[in-house]
């Protein structure tokens, strides 16, 4: 039986809205079929503070978990002051202390912004982030799908724009190879340890 594929997708930022969370909302309806996509809200994460490494909160310990368990992890960031939202850094940084575990997780990175470049700035900082030593990702290289001018091309029921809808299914299309290929070098590595 061929496992069904678990994702947890993030939303990047604490704002009550967000086209990046109808940006996932979408993602996880479009590619049902393909695999199950959680979309998790950081919202309720507090600012990281280091004085709370030892008795971490719950729902810090709980993100952890979602993304050790699941197969691979969607950020979808907007761009602030050409960069990821503090929220979603501070996220980052509870994942990359308390435990670690994006290290080698297959990662995919889209986002949404009002302005014509879309989150280029902001993907490029993120990709920085998931490149460091502390979180060490495996970041989905060449498919950066970046969404300019946001509004005119996607509302509650989805993406509106045709062919930037065809480009998301040719990007996600390969981050599921990607995931499965990382699925397939994991197993070979357990069978040679166990060798």
């Amino acid at each position: 039986m061929v496992k069904r594929l678990k994702f947890i997708a993030i939303v990047g930022t604490n704002a009550s809205f967000s086209f990046n969370r109808l940006l996932l909302n979408y993602m996880q309806e479009r590619y049902r079929d393909l695999a199950e996509i959680e979309v998790q809200e950081i919202k309720d994460i507090p600012l990281f503070n280091e004085d709370m490494m030892s008795s971490p909160p719950k729902c810090v310990l709980e993100l952890i978990d979602k993304v050790t368990e699941a197969d691979g992890v969607i950020f979808a960031t907007p761009e602030y002051d050409h960069a990821v939202p503090a929220a979603l850094k501070s996220v980052l940084e509870w994942l990359s202390s308390v435990a670690h575990p994006l290290l080698h997780k297959p990662v995919m990175i889209v986002g949404g912004s009002y302005g014509v470049q879309g989150t280029v700035r902001a993907q490029i900082n993120l990709r920085q982030i998931l490149d460091a030593p502390g979180v060490m990702a495996d970041i989905l290289p060449a498919n950066e799908f970046m969404l300019g001018t946001v509004k005119d091309k996607l509302d509650k029921e989805g993406i509106t724009h045709e062919k930037t809808a065809e480009f998301l299914d040719q990007c996600f299309g390969n981050y599921i190879s990607f995931v499965k290929d990382h699925i397939m070098c994991q197993a070979k590595l357990l069978t040679k340890e166990e060798v």
